[in-house]
């Protein structure tokens, strides 16, 4: 490991290479976490409620959905995607945007997520350098783009990857990667707490619910990866992002649809992440 690491410090280019490369695939796997996550929730949702409702009766016979089986298919002609067909960004630009078997078309954002997987991640390459904190920062990267997209499309942000981000923020403080640890345990608590009292004084004042409870809990896992001080950057920032989004997808949404917050704390969060020293001290003026 340490042969590795002293290899990418002498040799830049080539970390630059592998992360970009790691990252794409990454993206490309990403695409499958963002679709088939609120599907396996859906079914897990299902079967609970049957369970509950209707525990005399078996259980719905539903092939069981996860993120490697069944394989990936084309949702129009049902043909398998072969590996060559999901080379990422590659296949795409190859097959011109179209299934190779009955050309029904395939959304760009697949590539796209697969190219902001990898722009982001080599961002943070750029950051840290090859250190411990990069290739957390890279596992911090790629989860923060999958909660984003799926919150984005569904309103949900899983507690099977806000839960598990924070408690690798508050481990990896256990040995200062970040900040200390009572200052990771801080930041988790307050992460929770400041969203939470808005959501109770908003539902208390007006009768109605503000935003989801996995808000609170992403908040809060950035606070254990980053302490409570980064905190009010993230709410300004996200809040910032959310209403300049916010109005342009209301102008080109004619439906009025639920507002997703989450895609924006995990924005601010990222940004945060990488330079909130540094707007800190241009913000205080030092």
């Amino acid at each position: 490991m340490q042969d590795l690491l002293d290899y990418f410090i002498q040799n830049p280019t080539a970390l630059y290479i592998a992360v970009g490369i790691f990252s794409l695939c990454i993206g490309s796997f990403l695409n499958v976490v963002i679709y088939r996550t609120p599907k396996m929730m859906e079914q897990e949702w299902r079967q609970d409620c049957q369970l509950l409702l209707h525990p005399e009766q078996a259980i719905l016979d539903e092939k069981k959905l996860s993120l490697s089986q069944p394989a990936s298919t084309c949702p129009q002609c049902k043909k398998p995607i072969r590996w060559y067909q999901n080379i990422p960004v590659i296949s795409w630009l190859v097959l011109r945007g179209k299934c190779g078997t009955c050309s029904n078309p395939i959304s760009i954002r697949y590539p796209l997520v697969e190219l902001l997987t990898a722009i982001c991640a080599l961002t943070v390459v750029v950051v840290y350098g090859p250190t411990l904190q990069m290739l957390f920062g890279l596992i911090l990267t790629y989860t923060l783009i999958a909660l984003t997209f799926i919150d984005f499309d569904t309103q949900l942000l899983p507690d099977r990857y806000t839960l598990p981000l924070a408690a690798l923020g508050l481990g990896i403080n256990s040995y200062s990667i970040y900040t200390s640890p009572s200052v990771a345990i801080w930041g988790y608590i307050i992460g929770f707490l400041c969203l939470w009292i808005v959501y109770y004084l908003f539902k208390i004042i007006t009768g109605k619910e503000g935003m989801g409870y996995g808000d609170f809990k992403l908040l809060a896992a950035l606070g254990a990866w980053m302490g409570p001080l980064m905190l009010p950057l993230i709410i300004l920032l996200s809040s910032l992002a959310g209403a300049i989004i916010g109005i342009i997808l209301l102008k080109i949404r004619k439906e009025n649809q639920p507002f997703a917050f989450g895609p924006y704390i995990a924005i601010a969060g990222w940004v945060a992440f990488l330079w909130g020293e540094q707007i800190m001290k241009v913000y205080l003026g030092q």
